[in-house]
C-alpha cells in the first residue's frame, strides 16, 4: 500500500509546491490579494486533489489538478491595465445606450474619442458635446451608407495622425421588430443584417489597417440572441449570431498582428428604441399593411399585438444600469490580455448555463416562460383546438 501511495504523495506534492510558490511571486508583487473567493477556490482544490488522488491515475491527477491551479491563478489575480495617455477610440452607435455611456466613461478616463451619432443634433449627440472633453470628436454616421464609413475613416485617419487608432467599439446595433420569424418581414431580416452585420462588418474592415498598425483592439457589443435561439428574435438573433462568428474569425486571423478581438455578450438593458413607443407602434402598422392576407388571417391581428405588448412588458424588467457593460468595454480596450467574451450582467451565467449545458426539453420550457407568455394562440390554432 505504502509503495502504491508514495508516488502519488509525491506527485501531488510537487504539484502543490510549484503552485505556492506562484502564490507566493504573486503576493511578493502586489499582484494579489488574500479575498474570501480565494480562499474558497483554495478549498476547493484541495477536494478537487483528493477526488483526483483517489479515482484517477497519477499522471492524468496531476495534469488536471494543474490545470485547475492555473485556472484559479488566472481568475484570482488583477488584470494588467495599459496606460491611457495617447490611446484614441472610434466607438460607433453613441445617440444613446451603451455607446453614450462607452464615450463618457472613455473620455473620462483621458482617451481621445471618436464618437459616431445618427443625428449630430440628437438629445445623445448634444449632451456628449457639453459633458466631454474637447478631446471628444462627433462624427455623424449611418453604417448603411459606404459613403459615411469612408468619411469617418478619413476624419479618423485626420484625427489619429499623431499616435494612431488604438480601439475601434462596434456597439451600433438594430432591432425592428419582436414577433415570430414567419411574421417577420424580409425587410427586417435585411434590415438587422445591413446596420448588425453588413454595416459593422464594413467599418472593421475600413479600420483594420489603423488598429493593425497599432497592434490595437476591436471590441463588439453583440448579444446572447445571437448564441441562443430566443422566440421573437429571429431578425435580431440571426445578424448578431452572423456578427460574432466574423469577429471571431478575425480574432484569429488577427493574432499574429497583435490585434486582440473581444465580443461582448450584454443581458437585458434598456438601450436605443426600447422605450420609443412611438417606433414600435410605425413598426407594427407597417408589419401589418405588409403581411400577405392569408398569413394575417391565421396568426390574427390580436395574436400579433398582444406579441408586441409582450414586448413592452418584457422591456420593464431590463436593467438601466449601464456599469457591467461599460466596465467589460473599458476592461477589453484596456487589458493587457482582455477576454474573448464578456458576459456582463445579472445572472447571465445562468441562461447560458440553461441553454447549453442542459437537455433541451429544460432549457425550451425555460426560454419559453421568458418569452412565451401570451394567452392568446394564432387564429388558426384556436379553431383546430375548437374542432377537436
Amino acid at each position: 500500500m505504502e509503495l502504491s501511495t508514495s508516488p502519488s504523495i509525491w506527485a501531488y506534492g510537487s504539484v502543490w509546491l510549484f503552485f505556492s510558490l506562484l502564490v507566493y511571486f504573486k503576493f511578493s508583487h502586489s499582484d494579489m490579494v488574500l479575498t474570501p473567493a480565494l480562499l474558497v477556490y483554495f478549498f476547493l482544490l484541495v477536494l478537487f486533489e483528493w477526488f483526483c488522488h483517489l479515482y484517477l491515475p497519477i499522471l492524468l491527477g496531476m495534469v488536471l489538478l494543474s490545470s485547475a491551479c492555473f485556472y484559479v491563478l488566472s481568475i484570482t489575480s488583477p488584470r494588467k491595465l495599459l496606460p491611457v495617455a495617447g490611446k484614441a477610440v472610434l466607438i460607433t452607435g453613441c445617440d444613446s445606450g451603451f455607446g453614450k455611456a462607452a464615450a463618457q466613461r472613455l473620455d473620462e478616463l483621458g482617451f481621445k474619442v471618436i464618437a459616431t451619432v445618427l443625428d449630430l443634433e440628437s438629445p445623445g449627440g448634444k449632451d456628449l458635446r457639453k459633458n466631454c472633453s474637447d478631446r471628444l470628436t462627433i462624427i455623424q454616421m449611418d453604417l448603411t451608407k459606404p459613403e459615411d464609413i469612408k468619411r469617418a475613416q478619413q476624419i479618423t485617419k485626420e484625427k489619429t495622425r499623431e499616435n494612431g487608432l488604438w480601439a475601434l467599439v462596434n456597439n451600433a446595433g438594430y432591432c425592428a421588430h419582436f414577433g415570430d420569424a414567419e411574421l417577420s418581414l424580409m425587410s427586417t431580416y435585411r434590415g438587422c443584417m445591413e446596420v448588425n452585420f453588413f454595416g459593422t462588418l464594413e467599418i472593421t474592415k475600413a479600420l483594420l489597417p489603423m488598429l493593425r498598425s497599432s497592434k490595437g483592439r476591436i471590441v463588439t457589443v453583440s448579444s446572447p440572441a445571437g448564441e441562443h435561439s430566443f422566440p421573437f428574435l429571429a431578425a435580431y438573433g440571426s445578424s448578431k449570431a452572423a456578427l460574432s462568428r466574423v469577429m471571431d474569425t478575425f480574432r484569429h486571423e488577427l493574432m499574429p498582428w497583435g490585434v486582440k478581438v473581444s465580443v461582448i455578450q450584454p443581458g437585458s438593458y434598456k438601450t436605443g428604441a426600447h422605450d420609443d413607443k412611438s417606433h414600435w407602434e410605425r413598426q407594427h402598422k407597417k408589419l401589418l399593411s405588409n403581411l400577405p392576407n392569408e398569413l394575417l388571417q391565421e396568426y390574427g391581428e390580436e395574436y400579433i399585438s398582444e406579441t408586441q405588448n409582450l414586448f413592452f412588458e418584457y422591456g420593464k424588467t431590463a436593467c438601466t444600469d449601464f456599469s457591467p457593460v461599460i466596465d467589460s468595454i473599458t476592461d477589453a480596450i484596456l487589458s493587457e490580455n482582455p477576454k474573448v467574451k464578456y458576459y456582463a450582467g445579472k445572472q447571465l451565467w445562468l441562461l447560458y448555463f440553461i441553454g447549453i449545458y442542459l437537455p433541451s426539453s429544460i432549457s425550451d420550457n425555460f426560454f419559453k416562460s421568458l418569452f412565451l407568455k401570451g394567452k392568446i394562440m394564432p387564429r388558426a390554432l384556436r379553431k383546430q383546438k375548437n374542432t377537436e
